[in-house]
């Protein structure tokens, strides 16, 4: 018997998806972070919920776009060899053109949200 899905919990999904290159390229623009700090940071405090299987491939493509650079640390606090990602010039200027896509999208929905409250 096929289990059904939640068509809410897919489209929250979707969502997530949509908006984590720009969560990951916010991140790395206050300083490198390695790829289970970076999920920690978006399903903790902004509640993104990202899967493992999302945010590697993702930083892989964002690493061959030249938009964040890759560098294995072996002087790490628990001693573990650890790849961290940092933000390049190309991807700081990415991230602006995304923020600023988001705010201008942000600022539309929430415009018909409020007026669906106002009409």
């Amino acid at each position: 018997m096929a289990t059904q899905i939640d068509p809410r919990e897919s489209r929250q999904t979707q969502l997530n998806k949509g908006i984590a290159e720009l969560a990951i390229l916010l991140l790395l623009k206050k300083r490198a972070h390695y790829g289970l700090e970076l999920l920690e940071h978006m399903n903790g405090k902004a509640g993104l919920e990202i899967a493992d299987g999302t945010i590697y491939p993702l930083l892989h493509r964002l690493e061959r776009a030249g938009r964040i650079l890759a560098e294995w640390q072996t002087n790490t606090p628990n001693g573990r060899p650890r790849k961290y990602y940092a933000l390049t010039s190309e991807g700081d200027v990415h991230c602006t053109d995304l923020l600023n896509a988001w705010r201008r999208l942000s600022s539309g929905v929430n415009h018909l949200a409020d007026g669906e409250k106002n009409d």
